[in-house]
């Protein structure tokens, strides 16, 4: 990291590799031990950049902070926070990166089988020249979201050569993030930050404050089970009730058809027999009144489908995952997206303001009282074997939050 952040990432590689991978369903923090080696060695690096109070606590929270430089004493608290787990839906196991110096902009192959193209990947001839990092296609590569990681490390050590003013800086590095449980033991009073970002975003530039509202709802249904010989006016089939249940969902507002500000209704898994059936969705609107309105639909469903087939045929549940942060932005915080903006523009880069079709620990924190804009990391591709990332864009990302912290002193 002493001529780039690329070279610290490179020399991470080389050192220690470590599977950090979480796991749906275990209630416990974190969901997997391995992510314990990575904090534990990030903990042992902040020491030696000098971050005297660096410590892990036993839900795997790494915490640590900068005192500010003298006369900025009064200046807000940054926050910066990336994520260690990364996503369980592909192998994290003995990753190969490859840097490939100058890159050509055109099709890649990876291995195994497996090609990045420019027809997948449109934007891939904008990378061209760069130095592109990719894995070896049959692992991810972990970029989401240790590249966030290796740049809040980056602009730690840069802070510390102490010729860049700035106020109290807070770091975290959480657990968990990939499975809906990075903020369930984040202390907040121990961050201690006034206001923070998380760095777990997509090319650089990305300055995201805007979110789904995200539920998730379960669709019961309970038949009556009789010999098809006899069933006439008797047989409920609960299978053939559930596919009646989703034909009645608007069959355009699923995410295949939907973009930008659209939300959906997404069927994420299906089950069951003539006796019982299950349905399970993910629901999905920035704007809260519509999410409601996807409610009732659901519940106006199952109201018409038993009055057609008898009380208690179909139930419906729901559970609130994350709200949009842009409600707790806007107005009071509005400033943090404009001065993430002010400084990408200062760094050459062009601002990407997009509402995310996705959720982040800062849409969570956000509303527990920690006011969290996203930005992006440089990466992407995320979750699978096509992940990839450049060395200058990770630079440009640490340009970027280092031009936050001056604008906050």
């Amino acid at each position: 990291r002493d001529r780039s952040v690329s070279r610290g990432l490179g020399d991470v590689y080389k050192r220690q590799k470590v599977s950090t991978a979480s796991e749906e369903g275990i209630g416990v923090s974190p969901s997997t031990p391995r992510q314990f080696d990575l904090a534990r060695l990030l903990v042992e690096e902040l020491l030696e950049l000098g971050v005297a109070d660096a410590e892990v606590t036993d839900t795997c929270y790494v915490y640590g902070h900068l005192p500010a430089t003298p006369g900025h004493e009064g200046a807000p608290c940054l926050g910066f926070i990336a994520h260690m787990d990364t996503s369980p839906d592909f192998s994290g196991e003995n990753v190969k990166p490859r840097l490939i110096e100058n890159y050509d902009g055109g099709d890649l192959e990876l291995g195994a089988g497996r090609m990045l193209s420019v027809k997948s990947f449109p934007h891939l001839p904008s990378l061209k020249g760069r130095t592109l990092i990719t894995a070896s296609g049959d692992t991810l590569l972990g970029a989401d979201d240790k590249a966030g990681i290796a740049e809040i490390m980056t602009l730690v050590e840069e802070l510390q050569k102490g010729d860049i003013p700035h106020g109290r800086i807070a770091v975290c590095f959480t657990p968990d993030e990939e499975v809906g449980c990075g903020t369930a033991h984040f202390d907040i009073p121990k961050l201690g930050a006034d206001f923070a970002y998380t760095l777990d975003g997509g090319p650089e530039g990305e300055v995201v404050f805007e979110n789904f509202n995200a539920g998730a709802a379960v669709v019961h249904i309970i038949g009556v089970n009789v010999h098809p010989g006899s069933a006439k006016d008797v047989m409920v089939n609960a299978a053939q009730v559930a596919t009646e249940y989703n034909a009645a969902l608007p069959s355009c507002e699923t995410p295949r058809y939907t973009e930008g500000y659209e939300g959906f209704f997404h069927l994420t898994a299906i089950a069951g027999t003539a006796e019982r059936a299950e349905l399970r969705y993910i629901l999905r609107d920035h704007d809260a009144a519509k999410m409601q309105l996807r409610r009732e639909m659901m519940e106006h469903i199952a109201k018409t489908l038993n009055e057609r087939y008898g009380a208690g045929t179909v139930s419906v549940s729901f559970r609130e995952q994350y709200r949009n942060m842009a409600e707790k932005i806007r107005p009071d915080y509005i400033h943090l997206v404009d001065n993430a903006v002010k400084a990408t523009e200062a760094a050459g880069v062009t601002p990407l303001r997009v509402p995310i079709r996705g959720g982040t620990d800062g849409a969570q924190l956000s509303w527990e009282g920690l006011p969290c804009p996203n930005l992006g990391t440089g990466g992407y591709a995320f979750h699978g074997p096509y992940e990839h990332i450049t060395v200058e864009g990770m630079d440009k990302c640490v340009e970027i939050i280092r031009r936050i912290v001056e604008i906050y002193a």
